[in-house]
């Protein structure tokens, strides 16, 4: 019953919300259009970007500028469940806004490291970040180098990991995107502990096996792409264990081949009755699982967080399939070949 009274209200948001999202019929329409003219004016009806797109000219929005508004979408959401949460709702989605805060360190490195002409467009993002993140945009879109970049991190807890990186010898933009990422889910998991009862199980089933998926995914890539040896395969893992365990992780990073690595993969939790040969299967499991995983979530415990966190990866999936159906508009693309980027089938 306690459950039933702290949750009623936000998943009666959520159910809202949810009803806005986009359908599969929505994308069939979408990736029938011709121009990215023809996609905003589309959103623009649509119940869950009408007031994002409101008082926005469709004629004028570029892909770019659409994409900010996609974001803004994502921030706007967060922020309306923010607002409608309890104590401990709130306390998970501060852990959910690290993710937030990771892609946008991950942005400006990328911007100091390729030198870009017109290096930051993060005003879209000020008002979310000034509110709820103690990460300072005013003080990152000054950064004209790596250094300068982590000394405006300073105050912050991302600082550490990333100075450290001073030291070493011609440090790249792999190093500094692997220091991230370890740091952030090595620290997430350790997080957890603030959580309590229901929602400490869910987020540890959900993150032990995002973080298992991910190191399924980073092997694969290091073998298939850069043939990299094992001992240079396991420094890019990060070390926590759910259910994949640590000896038969091992056995993956030592498999001999691409080949080999792939039939052992079906003998983890996540890819049992998986046929991994087909094409790019392993590229699209990782989501494809995470899904499955956060529908089973909500369906056992619909008055938790995990209707939360359904959500709130539904509407990342969602705003990631428009920014590539965006794309392939953009590029001419027939309709059924750019469904098949984002997972659908043309009518």
């Amino acid at each position: 019953m306690g459950n039933l009274l702290a949750y009623s209200g936000i998943v009666t948001k959520v159910r809202a919300m949810q009803a806005k999202l986009l359908t599969d019929e929505d994308f069939q329409n979408i990736a029938a259009f011709h121009t990215v003219t023809e996609v905003a004016a589309y959103l623009k009806e649509h119940p869950g970007y009408r007031n994002v797109l409101a008082d926005m000219d469709e004629n004028r929005l570029h892909r770019g500028e659409i994409e900010k508004l996609l974001v803004q979408s994502l921030y706007s959401d967060y922020t309306r469940l923010y607002r409608f949460s309890g104590m401990d709702q709130k306390k998970f989605l501060e852990l959910y806004l690290k993710r937030y805060e990771m892609n946008l360190i991950n942005y400006c490195l990328r911007i100091v490291f390729n030198h870009y002409q017109k290096p930051f467009d993060l005003d879209h993002k000020k008002i979310f970040f000034d509110k709820y993140s103690d990460l300072s945009i005013d003080k990152l879109i000054t950064s004209g180098n790596i250094g300068e970049l982590v000394e405006n991190l300073k105050g912050t807890e991302y600082y550490a990991p990333l100075k450290r990186l001073e030291n070493a010898e011609n440090p790249t933009l792999f190093d500094y995107d692997l220091a991230l990422n370890l740091y952030y889910f090595t620290t997430m998991w350790k997080r957890k502990k603030i959580l309590k009862h229901k929602e400490l199980e869910i987020f540890t089933r959900d993150a032990g096996a995002k973080i298992d998926l991910l190191n399924l995914q980073w092997i694969y890539r290091a073998k298939k792409y850069y043939n990299m040896l094992p001992p240079d395969i396991s420094t890019l893992l990060i070390p926590i264990h759910y259910r994949i365990h640590v000896d038969q992780l091992k056995d993956l990073v030592e498999a001999p081949s691409v080949d080999e690595f792939l039939k052992l993969v079906t003998r983890t939790p996540y890819l049992r009755h998986t046929d991994t040969q087909t094409p790019a299967s392993i590229e699209t499991i990782y989501k494809d699982c995470l899904y499955r995983l956060y529908l089973a979530d909500r369906r056992s415990n619909p008055y938790s967080i995990a209707t939360v966190n359904t959500y709130l990866f539904l509407k990342e999936e969602e705003r990631d399939k428009l920014t590539t159906v965006l794309e392939c508009v953009r590029y001419g693309l027939p309709a059924r070949e750019t469904l098949t980027y984002i997972g659908g089938t043309a009518k």
